[in-house]
């Protein structure tokens, strides 16, 4: 490998020239000179990246790579992570890998069997190991498919224990029951739909009752 130093000191540009019985192909690395003890000559690798032509010459810029035989960065679906200071994507990736092994089957499932009976979900455990490390993208999208249930779930039962809460501590403003949302209605110039009754029926009843009422009101484009 031969690590190039340019005008500015800081920037230090790594290429390494390989080839198989195919091709050849030139791989270049910036400011990672580290990289140079990685290889040595008349052993083989894998590497992937994105090839493109550069004045003839096929060329792959800051490619991943394995030593033959070895499948940790290549061969199979890599997590790509936000990085941060001089965090490599191999340190987040090994970073990781450490963290799940240190709580292999350990997790203790926030769902009940029954809702991961129902809705055909995978366990904790697993939903957290092939998020980050796959076999394939069907993995991937059942643990994706896992966490965002839970995450849903959790939301809307935070929501509506929020809402009990508020009814039970807060008292509302207690409506008249003898004036009735009928003399309104009979007023209007057109007829309302079965749905359209209904829902005012239901504001009716909570505006009668010392609860606070909760309710969002939708009408249709067009409506009056």
């Amino acid at each position: 490998m031969q690590v190039i130093t340019t005008k500015n000191r800081r920037m230090k540009i790594c290429k390494l020239l390989v080839k198989d019985e195919t091709d050849s192909l030139e791989l270049t690395w910036y400011n990672q000179p580290y990289l140079k003890a990685n290889f040595h000559i008349g052993e083989e690798y894998s590497f992937f990246g994105k090839i493109s032509k550069n004045g003839g010459h096929t060329t792959m810029v800051s490619p991943v790579f394995d030593k033959e035989g070895l499948n940790n960065n290549t061969g199979k679906i890599i997590p790509i992570y936000p990085l941060t200071y001089d965090i490599s994507q191999n340190q987040m990736r090994k970073v990781i890998e450490n963290g799940l092994n240190l709580v292999k089957d350990t997790l203790e499932d926030t769902l009940p069997e029954y809702i991961l009976d129902e809705y055909e979900l995978l366990d904790l455990n697993s939903s957290v190991k092939k998020i980050h490390f796959p076999e394939n993208f069907k993995e991937f999208e059942k643990a994706r498919t896992r966490l965002a249930f839970e995450e849903l779930l959790t939301m809307q039962l935070l929501l509506l224990n929020l809402k009990n809460k508020n009814i039970e501590k807060e008292n509302g403003i207690r409506f008249d029951k003898n004036i009735k949302m009928s003399d309104v209605i009979n007023t209007l110039s057109f007829n309302l739909t079965n749905a359209q009754r209904r829902a005012l029926e239901d504001i009716d009843k909570d505006m009668e009752s010392d609860k606070t009422m909760n309710r969002l009101l939708q009408g249709d484009v067009g409506s009056r």
